[in-house]
């Protein structure tokens, strides 16, 4: 499928101004700015398989597509919420545990990049990947 393959992590817009937003504290901020993030997509169907390595954690996770799951950012917010495919993007939407607030998510893939952008409380950032 479209989003299967390794990723590895190439640049960042307005990351550190999300993070802000999310109420992650400038050390955090910093140290995630280069968390060298490489993550692994393999897509059966309406299941995904995802596997997250970076300097702070290694993360397996499994989701079906409209199925709520939780999940923990790599700074301990926990998140409730789930994925759905759009065409050719998939679009999760995601409940902060400790305050109720949306977190918006996208992934999709351009070119030889896969784009996901983030939307919370009208801040947008973007993790810009590169296969390798």
């Amino acid at each position: 499928m479209t989003f299967n393959g390794n990723w590895k992590i190439d640049r960042n817009e307005d990351y550190e101004k999300f993070m802000e937003k999310m109420g992650i504290n400038m050390v955090k901020r910093k140290l995630a700015a280069h968390d060298n993030l490489k993550v692994t997509l393999e897509q059966t169907g309406d299941k995904f398989h995802v596997k997250e390595t970076s300097a702070f954690r290694n993360l397996e996770i499994d989701f079906t597509l409209g199925v709520t799951f939780e999940y923990s950012l790599a700074d301990g917010t926990e998140l409730s919420g789930s994925w759905t495919m759009e065409g050719d993007m998939l679009k999760g939407a995601f409940n902060r545990k400790d305050n109720g607030k949306l977190l918006t998510t996208t992934r999709i893939v351009q070119g030889d990049e896969l784009i996901q952008s983030y939307n919370y409380e009208g801040v947008d950032a973007k993790r810009i990947f590169k296969k390798y």
